[in-house]
């Protein structure tokens, strides 16, 4: 009886060998889990599979050393500088688009710095500086702090003193900082919306063309290290690139004002769908 239980149980391992252990890790933006897109999204793709996601929500740059080091298997990212040295050094592989929001810098609805007036971001930037109004900076290499930090160099002003606050922590509780403070920030809209009501903070500058936010999703190369979930991260990579998930995309809104928080980007869908 015994050596009959041990036979059907080593066949269930060699017939149904990913059953209870396909897991996947994600590492992606904290931008994708505040607005909730995750909790939205990741169910019809685990129920298609028959897996489970693991979501480490970091900045990218920390997304991007988790790949770099094997750590996940699959980025969802924000940051095509930092990606394409990424993919260009060999840890990922077929990177595509998958979807855009934009930028937008907040401020107290008075706006003591004139930020209003602004004709670019970077003269939105020179203006806070110019008023040393209190600023609350990413300060962790996320997507949105390298965009700061271009937008700063593109100002020609290297922000530092008192007013200028680096959070080291991920999108939402720097909006929260910020609130607190009635500080400035520069935040991707999608969470600024999902934050909306709890930070009191308005869209005081937006519309630059500079300001545009694409997401990509990486697979982790192989090559580089074998143990990844190369098959799974490729299934992945479909979900979110098909039909199927560039709807689910497209349909997922600001509960409060019903805006879409990110526009699918994998290709152009035909009218009516």
């Amino acid at each position: 009886m015994k050596r009959y239980l041990f036979s059907v149980v080593v066949l269930f391992i060699l017939v149904f060998p990913a059953l209870g252990a396909e897991r996947l890790k994600l590492a992606t933006t904290t931008s994708t889990e505040n607005t909730g897109l995750l909790a939205y999204l990741l169910p019809a793709f685990e129920q298609q599979c028959g897996c489970t996601v693991d979501v480490i929500a970091v900045g990218t740059g920390q997304a991007l050393k988790l790949g770099e080091n094997g750590d996940a298997d699959v980025l969802l990212v924000h940051a095509p500088e930092l990606e394409e040295k990424f993919v260009a050094a060999g840890f990922g592989v077929n990177r595509r688009a998958v979807m855009f929001n934009d930028f937008v810098i907040l401020g107290p609805a008075a706006d003591p710095a004139g930020v209003r007036e602004a004709k670019s971001a970077a003269e939105a930037l020179a203006k806070i500086a110019a008023k040393q109004a209190p600023f609350v900076s990413r300060g962790d290499q996320s997507g949105t702090h390298v965009k700061e930090l271009a937008l700063w160099k593109t100002a020609g002003i290297k922000p530092e003193g008192t007013w200028y606050m680096e959070a080291g922590q991920g999108m939402g509780q720097c909006l929260t900082m910020a609130g607190e403070k009635q500080a400035y920030v520069l935040s991707d809209r999608g969470t600024y919306l999902a934050f909306r009501e709890k930070v009191g903070l308005a869209i005081v500058h937006e519309g630059d063309a500079v300001l545009r936010n694409p997401y990509t999703v990486i697979a982790v190369s192989p090559g580089k290290h074998p143990q990844v979930q190369y098959l799974l991260s490729m299934q992945f990579i479909a979900f979110l690139t098909s039909p199927k998930g560039q709807r689910l995309i497209r349909e997922f809104k600001d509960q409060v004002s019903g805006e879409p928080l990110f526009v699918p980007s994998a290709y152009q869908a035909p009218e009516g769908q």
